[in-house]
């Protein structure tokens, strides 16, 4: 008879089975344990390369005093040496985030040991177990994947680095590398972000403060939420007096602290045309990694001060413009009453959820001039805001006169139904749409101001909102200039032995054209006065003096001379060409009106003056260069006749009091383009106005009224507190007594008016026309 095991017999049996079984494969659990420890480990990267640290860091933009005036990155990253912070400063990142860092050996188990601790007696994650070492280990080469294999990766390469580097020196890695919010990484970038100062003079509320980031950016961002920012600067300055690094006197102190943060919104950029042309010159020529990675610094000719004075000026402009025209930029008006109306009209077109970048119609619901935004509907359920100052501010025509008022300040109105793009889907603790309210028709303008001995770009305004359009209609927009090209021909005409004092008559012609039949021009107030000279010609931009100048001279002769000036796009050979028909670019007519201000010297315009990269060595070097390209008498033959035309003829409006200014108007026909370009002895400036489409501007809107007001509230700005300059006059002009009749001598006893001439027998030839100039800026893709 069997005998019976008892309970605790069979308990035993159990146990030694389980045991005997663990003792069996235990050796084979540690084997396939080492073995996936040893795959994953054996790829690991060699952590020496740490040494020669090379991140990823800004290329910044400079003006012409070294002004700081945009910046160009992937991670907005500047690096600073860990021996120029304040020991606070550093002394506040380890006490947050790895108080036991100078002791362990890149993996704190103790440290470990007691964030679980705490973690259970919070209830909740609020230690974290990963050292600083780890953090630059995870930073530097593994993913954010929550696994056990990168846990691992993890921690054997944080071994290596501490055996590798020294502790400064993982430090100053981390310190450099690490992500703190608001596209800042490293505390450089991080310190110019919140506080708008180095990282160097940070005292120790601020350092607490940004301590306090690494562990939630977002949420802990003073910008996001001072209160949480301070409850989490109180807890670094509270761990910084349990680690010994200062005393309770110095954490109130600092907890008491005014913070003075900076102001929190993107900087604004003052010259996005300009630096735009400066970005795709650097990618053309070395390419994306070393543009957005490699930390250069490119020192270009922009003067921020004229800058900013050509962006007001054309806003001026402008809005006087859609001041007299009334124009708009909503596509109609809702009344309040029939707001939920029309909504219901939006939620038909709806098509699911919007998407990032999608353009779609909205109604203005609100306007907040204090938080400087607009509130919109774009349906029934779908709420939007855009900020006032990215609004653009055109405008479409009126339907009536009753229509026309001054423009508001805010260029939209409630009620207003407007096109927006959809730039952040549903933005942080608003459940709204984050939008931008699109230009319909826009009126448009360009300004290009160069230095006529230098050639330096020292202000661009591509257009009126480059977020809307990135098109630059300084230098990619081809318009016909008008009446601004005339002084091109008279220039040529004084080369070929016209003088100012040729007299022509101003009468009705008339030529054969093959597609109308006949070709009769005018000018453009519709009458015609008789016998003049050419001075008072282009002073009053008469048209048929100026076809028949062209037709005297030549025009494959004024078309050579004009390339030769700087002209580069190719020219309509016809008698239209006097009236400014080929179109051309505005850095192209100021290039050419450079040449009248500079004694008949061409010069090439540029907009960058050095690139260096992160090391110092300089990658190229810009060296101004001119070349005299017609003779300096004839230069300011023009000049004398187009200072004129300021002072008496289509350009009054560009007169700046006790100064010196040459230029000429230009207006293409129906009034689609308004030009003026105008100099000083030492600055050319081109101003265009017009709209994309080719739409008129309007009746009465010519390049004296549109175009020269904006050159003259520029030019006053630029040229203030300067010595004013006069056009000096060269040797070999004289000045003669004349008949304004005949042009020729007066008698004794005539009426007459004094008018210079060239001496003929020092006249310079004209240097032949350059047929392989292409007038590009010298720095351009």
């Amino acid at each position: 008879m069997l005998k019976r095991i008892s309970k605790k017999a069979r308990r035993s049996l159990i146990f030694k089975r389980i045991f005997l079984s663990i003792l069996v494969l235990f050796p084979f659990v540690i084997g396939a344990l080492g073995i996936y420890i040893y795959i994953i480990v054996r790829e690991l990267p060699d952590v020496h390369s740490l040494k020669d640290y090379r991140p990823s860091i800004t290329t910044r933009i400079y003006g012409d005093g070294n002004q700081l005036i945009d910046e160009f990155y992937i991670e907005d990253r500047r690096l600073i040496a860990i021996a120029k912070l304040p020991k606070n400063v550093v002394n506040a990142f380890v006490a947050a985030e790895d108080s036991r860092f100078f002791q362990h050996k890149g993996i704190d188990f103790i440290g470990i040991m007691r964030a679980f601790l705490k973690n259970l007696e919070h209830g909740a994650i609020v230690q974290g177990g990963s050292t600083i070492t780890q953090q630059v280990a995870k930073s530097f080469y593994l993913s954010s994947e929550r696994t056990m294999g990168r846990k691992i990766r993890e921690v054997v390469l944080a071994y290596r680095i501490n055996t590798n580097l020294k502790k400064y020196e993982i430090l100053n890695l981390y310190l450099n590398q690490i992500y703190l919010g608001h596209g800042a990484y490293g505390i450089e970038a991080a310190s110019q972000c919140y506080f708008g100062k180095s990282a160097a003079a940070l005292n120790l509320s601020e350092a607490a403060m940004l301590a306090g980031l690494p562990k939630a950016p977002s949420r802990y961002s003073p910008f996001v939420s001072l209160e949480r920012a301070v409850q989490r600067q109180s807890y670094v300055l509270t761990r910084m007096v349990e680690d010994g690094y200062i005393t309770e006197k110095e954490k109130d102190a600092a907890s008491q602290a005014h913070i003075r943060l900076n102001n929190g919104g993107p900087r604004g950029k003052i010259a996005p045309y300009f630096t735009e042309n400066v970005r795709r010159y650097i990618l053309a020529n070395y390419g994306s990694d070393v543009l957005y990675k490699e930390g250069l610094e490119v020192y270009t000719t922009l003067n921020a001060d004229m800058q900013r004075a050509a962006n007001v000026a054309v806003e001026r402009g402008l809005r006087e413009f859609e001041s007299r025209s009334g124009y708009r930029a909503t596509l109609k008006r809702i009344p309040k009453n029939k707001f939920d109306a029309y909504l219901k009209e939006l939620d038909a077109n709806l098509e699911g959820r919007f998407e990032k970048g999608q353009v779609t119609r909205a109604l203005v619901e609100e306007i907040n001039s204090a938080s400087d935004r607009a509130f919109l509907r774009l349906g029934t359920n779908y709420r939007a805001m855009a900020d006032i100052e990215d609004i653009p501010e055109g405008r479409d025509a009126p339907q009536d006169e009753s229509a026309k008022t001054k423009a508001s300040s805010i260029p939209v109105r409630v009620g207003d139904v407007v096109d927006v793009k959809i730039l952040e889907l549903n933005t942080p603790f608003e459940a709204r749409y984050k939008v931008t309210i699109l230009p319909r028709n826009v009126v448009q303008a360009a300004l290009l101001c160069m230095d006529v001995r230098t050639g330096e770009i020292k202000a661009m305004v591509g257009g009126r909102d480059f977020k809307s359009s990135e098109f630059n209609r300084a230098t990619q927009a081809k318009r016909q200039p008008g009446s601004s090209f005339k002084p091109l021909i008279y220039t040529a005409a004084f080369d070929k032995g016209l003088t100012a004092a040729t007299v022509m008559v101003d009468e009705p012609i008339s030529f054969p054209d093959p597609v109308r039949g006949q070709w009769n021009p005018r000018n453009s107030d519709r009458e015609f006065h008789g016998p003049m000279s050419l001075r008072s010609a282009l002073v009053h931009s008469r048209n048929i003096i100026t076809i028949k100048v062209l037709q005297q001279i030549g025009v494959d002769y004024a078309a050579d001379y004009a390339a030769n000036m700087g002209i580069a796009s190719p020219l309509t050979k016809n008698l239209s060409m006097a009236l400014g028909t080929s179109v051309v670019t505005v850095q192209e007519m100021v290039r050419a009106f450079g040449v009248l201000a500079n004694g008949g010297k061409r010069v090439e315009p540029y907009f960058i003056k050095k690139i260096v990269d992160r090391t110092g060595n300089v990658f190229e070097h810009y060296e101004p260069k001119e070349e005299q390209v017609i003779d300096p008498k004839i230069a300011y033959l023009t000049t004398s006749i187009l200072q004129d035309a300021v002072q008496r003829g289509t350009g009054t409006r560009a007169r700046i009091a006790g100064r010196p200014v040459a230029g000429k108007t230009g207006t293409t026909d129906d009034q689609k383009d308004a030009w003026f370009v105008g100099y000083t002895p030492s600055l050319v400036t081109g101003v265009w106005v017009g709209f994309d489409d080719g739409k008129p501007l309007g009746r009465g809107e010519m390049g004296g009224v549109a175009a020269a007001p904006i050159w003259a509230y520029f030019m006053e700005k630029a040229t203030a507190g300067k010595p004013v300059e006069q056009f000096e006059m060269p040797s070999g002009i004289m000045s003669v007594r004349v008949d304004p009749r005949t042009g020729q001598p007066a008698g004794l006893f005539s009426d007459g008016v004094n008018e210079i001439f060239m001496d003929r027998s020092q006249a310079n030839s004209p240097k032949a026309p350059n047929q392989d100039f292409r007038g590009g800026f010298k720095n351009e893709p």
